[in-house]
């Protein structure tokens, strides 16, 4: 990509997209096309024809999408199938249209089987029944993997897929109903030092394990294979490294600064068992993350502190 390049981000104010625009922007790219979801409507068909004539975009980075926790994935399992093949529809298929030279699709990990092998390989996929929770999102990123290694067999489109595994970080969703982990326990523990409260509780045991990776890395790593990859196989996008929900619990109650104590709620469920990625694909392509947790910790924390949620 030359720096001069007609580059959209869809989803650019999400928490991917928005650290893909910070990325670009540091490496000189500027001449982003960006949209809002209300100045385009990226279901509408007629409105991403529209879009895609006139702007003519060479690269695309696809990261818009309908996302969430366990919660919001549960209670509105119709918008998040609906909504993400719409979207991932509409821009695969009008980049091949428009002829842009690259699109890199993002996905997520949950794509994998509910019960694949640990640490899990980018081949595992389709080899078993999903996590039921999250089945409609799943399947939904599943069609767009696949619907971009078809286009790229038929029509000999360039349109690579990768799969972030947990995120976090800048503009993360630290709503404690439709949040993921980690932001929802950034916010439980901040609140609970602000009320000077004496316990927080955990769902769970706490011992499950999850590995996370701060957004800022997934954005490099996003980057790093739109100049350098080619091939149709799905790539993760991960650390590698994995933690228990206990110890990442202490950890943000220490960087908070709360000081009482943690109680785990074992009445409620703790999901996966382990969840981890195998990120030998990557690595093997020449790219690590470099942000590693407890700094990405106090990166995130201090970026809640600056914002509006807090």
């Amino acid at each position: 990509m030359d720096k001069g390049a007609r580059i959209y981000v869809a989803g650019h104010r999400g928490l991917v997209g928005s650290a893909i625009v910070r990325r670009l922007l540091a490496d000189g790219f500027e001449n982003l096309v960006l949209r809002t979801s209300s100045e385009l409507d990226l279901r509408d068909q007629a409105a991403v024809a529209d879009f895609f004539h006139k702007e003519k975009p060479e690269y695309v980075f696809l990261a818009a999408a309908k996302v969430g926790g366990i919660v919001a994935n549960n209670s509105f399992p119709a918008e998040f199938i609906y909504d993400n093949l719409m979207i991932q529809t509409n821009v695969i298929h009008h980049a091949w249209l428009n002829g842009v030279k690259k699109l890199l699709f993002l996905g997520s990990t949950c794509i994998y089987p509910k019960l694949a092998p640990q640490p899990i390989k980018e081949e595992y996929l389709l080899t078993g029944p999903l996590e039921p929770t999250n089945e409609p999102y799943a399947i939904a990123k599943i069609a767009g993997i696949k619907m971009c290694q078809s286009y790229n067999r038929q029509y000999g489109t360039r349109f690579i897929s990768a799969m972030p595994t947990n995120l976090y970080g800048p503009h993360d969703n630290f709503d404690l109903e439709t949040s993921h982990v980690l932001p929802a326990l950034i916010r439980k523990f901040h609140e609970a030092k602000i009320s000077q409260a004496e316990t927080v509780t955990i769902w769970g045991t706490g011992s499950p394990t999850r590995e996370f990776i701060h957004v800022d890395d997934v954005a490099d790593a996003s980057l790093f294979l739109m100049k350098t990859y080619e091939a149709s196989d799905v790539v993760n996008i991960g650390s590698g490294e994995e933690v228990t929900i206990r110890e990442l619990a202490l950890r943000i109650k220490e960087i908070v600064g709360f000081a009482g104590e943690l109680s785990f709620d074992s009445t409620k469920p703790d999901g996966t068992p382990r969840k981890l990625s195998d990120v030998s694909r990557i690595h093997a392509l020449g790219w690590k993350h470099k942000i590693n947790l407890e700094e990405g910790l106090r990166l995130t924390y201090k970026w809640y502190c600056d914002s509006e949620f807090s």
